[in-house]
């Protein structure tokens, strides 16, 4: 069977490649920018814009700059996970610094550990720590 993947695409205007170097310097991985000026026709006035940005590595991410981001977005939050909770806290705090922390990571009826946040980009994270297998 080959392989499928579901990667979420954030639209920024303006500030793709900010926010993608932010999720850069927490997540790690590879970030490859394609900017505006590598389509013909392209406003100068948008040339610096990017296109399509990838950040590949752990956790993948897309992005791009866009003037009319979809009113649709406000309903997804991206949820990461996981049972490694030194990474997921300093991730959860990394993200948080300049955003809003909805909701502190804490113990919750499930058992895990959770949290909310928007971050300085104004996208909305929900940071789920379970226990290590064997726990």
């Amino acid at each position: 069977m080959g392989k499928v993947n579901l990667d979420p695409y954030l639209f920024f205007d303006g500030k793709a490649e900010e926010a993608m170097n932010f999720y850069k310097g927490i997540f790690g991985g590879e970030l490859t920018l394609l900017t505006m000026d590598s389509m013909p026709g392209t406003d100068a006035k948008d040339a610096k814009r990017i296109m399509h940005a990838l950040l590949d590595g752990e956790v993948r991410l897309m992005a791009s700059d866009s003037h009319q981001a979809s009113p649709e977005t406000s309903k997804i939050e991206l949820s990461i996970g996981g049972d490694d909770e030194a990474k997921l806290r300093g991730w959860f705090d990394a993200l948080a610094e300049g955003g809003t922390t909805k909701m502190t990571l804490e113990k919750v009826q499930w058992g895990d550990i959770y949290g909310q946040l928007k971050d300085k980009y104004g996208v909305e994270w929900m940071v789920n720590i379970s226990q290590p297998a064997g726990k």
